[in-house]
């Protein structure tokens, strides 16, 4: 907030000063009233340019009733950098519209107690899927911070033709509105319908069946092989990671989709490692410089999980300040992110993989540095280059020197603090990433659309 002068006023013909401490009290009352009168709810709108969800991948209340999480649960979301309040009741909803919080809504059928409930589409007439949807999409109302409507989390393909007739409802019901499904992982289990997760003979199939059959408005997946891999100790497992991530770009590329990922905030099995900021950091910024357009987190509440953000006695933990810091990061590059167009992904040498992109790409030529590098290239409506840097160690910190494929390009640094540019030196200045940290590059005079062949 911008320094004014001290306040003045008169008494018995003295000119007073009011206290300071007083005066800031007001004005910062004035500007949190006007703030959440006209906060927008553009980054969490499927039919917005500058959609980028940062979401917490829970239900406000648990999957089973009675409800819960009632303490330290839309406030601390706010306050933890969210831009979306995860899975609400419609009761919540003005208190989301106040904090300036998209929600996706629940149902409030009778016949929702539990999680089980989102996974009967298929059971459904085509009548019965036409009411649900309806009866929530009416319970919601027309408060401006419905972002969409959870319908299912990791379906296989017998669940897409029931799922299409729910998307396709919500759209009839809610234009404009995301109806919310996420995938699975390329680890879930291939094979029959009957006998496998999926239902397909390979991940590819998954993913294109389900855009063919369930017309989304945008993909969501989940992978927590960061943590799996042992932070990246079990390199296959670590490689598998970037794979899907790649993988999945690929077909919400190709057709037009926005792509969000699912990683992890909690102790996702006993004896894994549990969040750290170098593991936040590297999860975050491994998506965003795969050019998807929004971030989830699972989970923001213990719910039986060891080190989640809210611990299982409702109160924050040492998590929810590494994950507040993480998403304040993701929310200050999310404005410039979101109007980016993903161009490329690629690894330096040795990767995880041999089957990984490698540099150069169509702005980086090469990057030297000590530590595995991710280079995500994005262009902007004008063709103009910009890369993300990312450190993919999770253990050592180091210095990063990328070469542009115009020599000549002026690099600008775009920061994660403030948004604000400066102007990089690659030959004086040290450009240092810690472990698992990435940077945002703009190169002024460099057009990715003229460098691509």
């Amino acid at each position: 907030m911008p320094q004014s002068a001290h306040p003045n006023i008169m008494i018995n013909g003295i000119i007073h000063r009011l206290p300071i401490a007083l005066a800031l009290m007001a004005a910062l009352f004035c500007n949190s009233t006007i703030a959440a009168g006209t906060k927008s709810f553009r980054f969490t709108d499927i039919e917005s340019p500058d959609f980028f969800p940062i979401l917490p991948w829970d239900p406000q209340h648990t999957w089973n009733r009675p409800a819960v999480n009632e303490t330290n649960g839309l406030d601390t979301i706010a306050e933890c950098h969210f831009n979306m309040a995860g899975f609400v009741l419609p009761r919540d909803l003005p208190h989301c519209k106040k904090l300036g919080l998209g929600a996706i809504v629940l149902p409030t059928d009778p016949a929702f107690k539990s999680f089980e409930y989102f996974l009967e589409w298929k059971k459904l007439s085509d009548a019965e899927i036409d009411r649900r949807v309806r009866d929530m999409v009416r319970a919601a109302g027309r408060n401006p911070s419905v972002a969409g409507f959870f319908i299912t989390d990791e379906p296989g393909v017998s669940d897409f033709a029931a799922l299409g007739k729910a998307v396709a409802a919500v759209k009839k019901y809610a234009p404009g509105k995301l109806a919310y499904i996420n995938l699975f992982p390329d680890y879930a289990t291939l094979g029959a319908p009957d006998r496998s997760q999926l239902g397909t003979s390979n991940y590819t199939e998954y993913l294109e069946r389900f855009v063919a059959e369930v017309r989304p408005q945008c993909l969501s997946y989940d992978n927590y092989m960061v943590q799996y891999s042992m932070d990246q100790r079990d390199r296959a497992k670590a490689a598998g990671y970037y794979r899907n991530l790649l993988e999945f770009r690929r077909v919400a590329q190709k057709h037009n989709l926005p792509c969000l990922n699912i990683v992890c905030s909690n102790q996702i099995r006993p004896g894994h490692p549990p969040p750290s900021p170098a593991n936040l950091l590297l999860q975050a910024y491994t998506t965003l410089a795969a050019g998807y357009k929004g971030v989830s987190w699972y989970t923001y509440y213990g719910r039986g999980y060891r080190y989640a953000p809210i611990g299982m006695d409702g109160q924050k933990t040492l998590t929810w300040e590494y994950l507040r810091e993480m998403n304040r990061q993701i929310a200050t590059l999310a404005p410039v992110l979101c109007r980016l167009r993903s161009t490329g992904v690629y690894f330096t040498a040795p990767a995880l993989a041999d089957d990984l992109p490698a540099l150069p790409g169509a702005a980086v030529s090469a990057v030297t540095c000590e530590t595995p590098v991710m280079v995500g290239e994005f262009s902007d409506v004008s063709g103009v280059a910009y890369a993300m840097l990312v450190n993919l160690s999770l253990e050592r910190s180091a210095k990063v020197v990328p070469t542009p494929k115009v020599a000549s390009a002026r690099v600008e640094m775009i920061s994660a603090i403030d948004g604000r540019r400066r102007t990089l030196d690659l030959v004086k200045d040290e450009l240092w990433l810690n472990a698992g940290q990435g940077t945002l590059l703009q190169f002024e005079n460099q057009a990715v659309d003229k460098l691509a062949n």
